[in-house]
């Protein structure tokens, strides 16, 4: 939901402005993709070796991307952001933790907050060393810029992924610090996620109780579309959930849930309206080709609803509103995990983004039951 849609009345005007106000009758909420980023770089010189360091300030960020010189393409908002989340002072959103805190973390009653930083993680940079190297940083300021001084607050474990052995390293140096949640990867990545080469990343994350989230975006150095590079940002957007659908049918074929039965995968940013229909095409063809994959030993769906949480932002939006509800049912009540991808403009405000018909109970499970359970938070 963004700034235009929101009620004049739900914000306020003093130094900034403030999200819809907490309810004492509303249950807090989990939220399950908040992007954090630096005021500067050199928030991340502590946490650099020499060498790195000076790379990042002669040679910035070099993604494997057809654009990689600039933004792809461009954004709806200026740094995607939503434009009451710019700070006093004109930090970038998502910066400051102080005015965070006042505009979102408070206003909107978030109990906990999952941290995926996608700046700048270097993920999917050309050179693999550097990008080991700044998401070990980026781990080391996510829990001392941030979780140390928010205990609201949980990081994810950026990881190289294209480079396992330093992935796994990576998840092991962080395993059974409370201040980590999951790890995370992007979604384009330089071959389907299923493939044995990313195995050891998810066995990883397996033996330290971390589910894997594959957030949207990533440099694997193709195009969104199957047929080239779209010239919109439009096209940009709307592909990340052809995107996503391809990974779940990687990850189910190729066996990886069969391999590492103990593995949660959670898709985030994606939406979710393509997954009962997807599930439903890969039970049909499983059904006529299954002598092709003898390793998938049960029907796609199940192994799905037994290792797959989705997002629920950006929130699908049906001309009915109870199309929303029997899609939310189709994907299935336990799998769905609230999110606000706070601060972008596409921002989903808790008190709003549900749909009004819910139960008391449904809405709970969704705001935070089912993050509590998958992230094993306390009560």
């Amino acid at each position: 939901m963004t700034l235009d849609t929101l009620d004049r009345a739900s914000v306020d005007t003093g130094e900034g402005t403030s999200l819809s106000p907490v309810s004492p009758a509303r249950p807090a909420v989990i939220d399950c993709d908040v992007h954090p980023t630096v005021k500067s770089l050199v928030e991340l010189k502590p946490y650099l070796e020499k060498r790195w360091w000076e790379r990042l300030q002669r040679y910035g960020l070099r993604p494997r991307h057809g654009f990689v010189m600039s933004e792809p393409y461009p954004k709806a908002q200026p740094r995607a952001a939503r434009r009451d989340s710019w700070a006093p002072g004109g930090a970038v959103p998502g910066s400051d933790l102080a005015f965070m805190r006042r505009h979102y973390l408070d206003a909107c009653g978030i109990e906990t907050a999952i941290l995926n930083p996608l700046y700048p993680t270097a993920q999917g940079d050309q050179n693999v060393d550097f990008t080991t190297a700044m998401c070990a940083a980026c781990n080391e300021w996510q829990k001392e810029s941030w979780v140390r001084q928010d205990p609201r607050l949980r990081a994810s474990v950026v990881v190289s992924y294209e480079d396992a052995p330093a992935a796994v390293a990576e998840i092991e140096r962080r395993a059974g610090d409370p201040a980590f949640a999951q790890v995370l990867v992007l979604a384009r990545t330089a071959e389907p996620l299923g493939r044995k080469r990313y195995w050891p990343v998810y066995e990883a994350a397996a033996r330290a109780g971390l589910p894997v989230a594959a957030h949207v975006f990533g440099f694997g150095g193709y195009p969104v579309s199957g047929g080239g590079w779209p010239s919109y940002y439009l096209e940009e957007m709307t592909g990340h959930s052809a995107a996503c659908q391809g990974q779940v049918a990687s990850l189910v074929l190729e066996g990886v849930f069969e391999r590492i039965p103990d593995l949660k995968v959670i898709i985030v940013e994606g939406g979710f309206g393509w997954l009962p229909p997807l599930m439903w095409r890969l039970d049909k063809h499983w059904s006529r080709l299954r002598a092709e994959v003898p390793h998938v030993t049960r029907l796609p769906s199940e192994t799905i609803r037994e290792h797959i949480w989705i997002t629920t932002q950006p929130m699908e939006e049906p001309e009915r509103p109870e199309h929303l509800v029997e899609t939310m049912e189709a994907v299935g009540w336990d799998r769905l995990l609230f999110a606000t991808d706070y601060p972008h403009w596409d921002f989903d405000d808790p008190a709003r983004a549900l749909p009004a018909s819910l139960s008391a109970e449904r809405r709970q499970q969704v705001w935070s039951g089912n993050a509590r359970k998958l992230y094993r938070l306390g009560a």
